[in-house]
């Protein structure tokens, strides 16, 4: 069976969000669920829409919504494991873009995950192609953030 591979793109790193691993995370298994992953990047997600001065349900007067979900799981997450969630943004093209998330627990490096998001733009009449202008506004944004993020 071939795996899923992501590269998470280093150089648009934008944000990164400290989180600690919570009984409801675990499964039975006594590790992070899968369920949780996706949960513990979407509120990641949410922190660096706001980090780039954008809640992510207003993105410059646009709705995002996710149009697809990769996930390669890595290693295993434990109760009260400390975590840090990176998160890298694609450049917007077309009527979305690309989100990435990695989660390394801060203990040893290991990643334990890695995502990528794809998510579209809306308005109340549907899909929509971002103006120039808010396409330029979260490049603006996401360069400034990559520069301050990356040490």
């Amino acid at each position: 069976m071939d795996r899923i591979r992501l590269e998470f793109p280093e150089p648009r790193l934008v944000h990164r969000h400290a989180m600690t691993i919570r009984v409801s995370d675990i499964n039975y298994g006594q590790h992070l669920g899968h369920d949780s992953v996706i949960s513990l990047a979407h509120e990641a997600r949410g922190q660096a829409w706001q980090a780039l001065g954008f809640p992510e349900w207003d993105v410059d007067g646009l709705m995002s919504i996710v149009s697809d979900l990769a996930v390669q799981y890595q290693g295993e997450g434990k109760l009260s494991d400390a975590i840090i969630v990176e998160t890298a943004m694609e450049a917007v093209s077309g009527k979305g873009l690309g989100i990435y998330h990695r989660l390394v627990r801060q203990s040893d490096g290991k990643i334990l995950a890695t995502l990528r998001v794809g998510l579209v733009f809306a308005d109340a009449q549907g899909l929509v192609v971002p103006s120039e202008r808010v396409s330029d506004a979260i490049e603006r944004a996401i360069s400034a953030m990559t520069s301050r993020v990356a040490n």
